[in-house]
């Protein structure tokens, strides 16, 4: 067998379908090459237990990477911006400390510094309740990036939860 080197690979026909082997083939791709959209993808939680105020958007310190495919969440600002345009799936949970009677408890997915996304949740809490929200955002690939909010009007300061399963951010590509 020989090797093809190439930098473009077109269909012959307008339907815009290549097939490369038959049904069942199998191919092997290089150390590093990528087999889906799903890059970027990256993982993060709050390592450190962050007060949040009473009436406020507090922007959610989710300062320690599990895993970034490209190396774009920031932990210092707390952010993602994606390098490569596409639609992009996110999600975000978010864990306070025990409050047992709270009024509004929000978490927020903000693109560009504005609200995109959100999930409240109110009514009387026994334990640490945790807020999730998720949602498709189209990203342009150099300077939208994406955070965390959160806002509660529990009367005083609440603390986030931390830790990998308390508190974390994540997302991932998937499509142009």
């Amino acid at each position: 067998m020989g090797t093809i080197k190439t930098t473009n690979i077109e269909p012959i026909a307008d339907n815009g379908t290549v097939t490369l082997g038959s049904s069942g083939d199998q191919f092997t791709l290089a150390t590093g090459a990528k087999s889906s959209f799903l890059y970027p993808a990256f993982r993060a939680y709050g390592s450190t237990s962050q007060a949040i105020p009473n009436n406020t958007f507090t922007k959610v310190e989710i300062d320690t990477e599990t895993f970034d495919t490209d190396g774009n969440y920031d932990i210092t600002n707390y952010r993602f911006t994606p390098q490569t345009a596409g639609k992009y799936f996110f999600t975000t949970t978010i864990r306070m400390t025990a409050i047992s009677a709270i009024n509004n408890y929000q978490v927020f997915l903000y693109k560009n510094g504005s609200l995109n996304s959100r999930f409240a949740n109110g009514g009387t809490h026994a334990a640490n309740p945790s807020n999730s929200v998720s949602d498709i955002l189209t990203m342009n690939g150099s300077t939208d990036y994406v955070e965390v909010f959160v806002y509660q009007s529990y009367g005083s300061d609440r603390n986030i939860v931390n830790g990998t399963a308390n508190t974390y951010f994540s997302g991932y590509r998937i499509g142009s």
